[in-house]
């Protein structure tokens, strides 16, 4: 069985009990047993997706955990654009007649007909601090959006002391003409502490079966605050699971805690901009890594996933992260880990019938790589790798009801791209899965 560590080491960690010692020459993994088993798959080609030199000499611990091979047959794609004319798209989500809703960075909700044309900013949005990296960034829906009408969005919100990540919800009331107004707008959440920066707000908001949500944040990057990633009574570089009013739910791995924000439910993130669940309901993440060292992450309860004690990647600048390690006592190793990086941003899982190739896999956009990547895991381990140039940056996917896959492109002059099949021929050999 594959050993993790406890949640009391995990806490342990948080209030200075690990790290790795000056002249440690073995620290201790941060995950072992079956684990150490090279994955394998029918359908993996011989050489790996990625295929420029890494930024670091650092060496992963296990199989495929970065690397892996591409599948032996290639998934052939058309591109077509759906939508055009959008100012910074953020993030979108599909309504449930076939339409989307789209967030754009500098603080506007559109609803896109399904003719592809964006109507009017819907009306009622709240102030974002737009800045840099910030701005109004994910949208989703609610479970029962048919009959309630509800959506939650988040946001980096102008603050007294700065800004941070906010998460608001509201109701959509569309006025017949394309647009709309958000009434009974409520902020249900907000990460603390304030920073006046510009950058790794996060985030993503992913709706669970349980009726509770998840929300990724960063840790504000520069060097001051980012060490908070590790703070158990700091909102930076979390995973948080709250219920539809915002409330810790008891069942939280530092619920009752007097050390530990409730809200949290993993910790020692950098800045999660990809979130989905799998098939069972699992969450998971890949976050930005600072060069090399994006990570693919199953945030667990109570866990920590390193940062900055531990990473794959370098500083900007070429220096070590902290003590130049990639393992640390108490600490979980990515899945998966890319250097270079993709500069993950957007995530879904493929439940669509138009790619039998892709089924379950995660499709992950990529700001850096300009496209989609397609990762597809066997149980917790990646076995294959593929990438899917769209030459953009792709910062949202998403699976249509039409089994297609939408990209949203980031700038100025933003589209949503539909993928399908190319000569409408099913991906994959034969249609089977690998």
């Amino acid at each position: 069985m594959t050993r993790i560590p406890s949640l009391a080491l995990a806490a342990a960690a948080t209030l200075g009990l690990a790290g790795t010692a000056a002249g440690q020459e073995t620290p201790a993994s941060r995950i072992g047993g079956e684990a150490f088993s090279a994955p394998a798959a029918p359908s993996a080609g011989t050489s790996p997706a990625e295929t420029e030199a890494p930024n670091t000499s650092y060496k992963p611990l296990l199989p495929n955990q970065t690397r892996a091979p591409k599948p032996a047959q290639a998934t052939e794609v058309a591109v077509a654009t759906a939508v055009k004319g959008l100012d910074s798209p953020w993030a979108m989500e599909f309504l449930p007649d076939g339409r989307m809703i789209v967030t754009e960075k500098a603080g506007k909700i559109r609803l896109v007909a399904k003719d592809g044309t964006p109507g009017p900013a819907v009306a009622g949005v709240p102030k974002v601090d737009a800045r840099g990296q910030g701005g109004l960034l994910d949208v989703a829906l609610s479970p029962g959006f048919a009959s309630d009408r509800t959506i939650f969005f988040s946001y980096s919100e102008p603050r007294e002391k700065g800004n941070g990540t906010t998460l608001a919800r509201a109701k959509l009331v569309e006025d017949g003409r394309g647009g709309g107004k958000l009434e009974e707008v409520k902020v249900i959440f907000r990460q603390t502490p304030a920073y006046d920066g510009d950058k790794h707000f996060g985030s993503r908001i992913v709706p669970a079966g349980d009726g509770k949500l998840f929300l990724t944040v960063g840790e504000r990057s520069d060097k001051g605050p980012r060490v908070q990633a590790q703070d158990l009574a700091s909102g930076l570089g979390k995973v948080f699971r709250i219920d539809t009013d915002g409330n810790a739910p008891k069942d939280n791995p530092f619920a009752g805690s007097e050390k530990a924000r409730p809200e949290i439910w993993s910790y020692g993130h950098r800045n999660v901009q990809a979130a989905a669940l799998d098939g069972q309901g699992r969450l998971w993440t890949v976050e930005h890594g600072p060069r090399g060292g994006d990570e693919l992450n199953r945030p667990r309860p109570g866990l920590n996933y390193g940062w900055p004690v531990a990473t794959y990647g370098i500083e900007y600048s070429g220096e070590k992260v902290g003590d130049g390690v990639t393992q640390a006592t108490g600490t979980v190793q990515p899945v998966y880990y890319w250097d270079p990086v993709i500069g993950p941003s957007g995530m879904a899982l493929y439940t669509g019938g138009l790619f039998p190739a892709w089924k379950d896999q995660f499709l992950i956009g990529g700001l850096v790589s300009g496209g989609i990547v397609a990762v597809k895991l066997d149980g917790d381990k990646v076995v294959t790798e593929e990438r899917v140039p769209l030459d953009a940056r792709i910062r949202d996917v998403r699976v249509g009801p039409d089994g297609a896959v939408y990209a949203v492109t980031d700038g100025e002059d933003g589209r949503i791209l539909k993928l399908t099949p190319k000569d409408g021929a099913k991906a994959g050999k034969d249609g089977k899965e690998g």
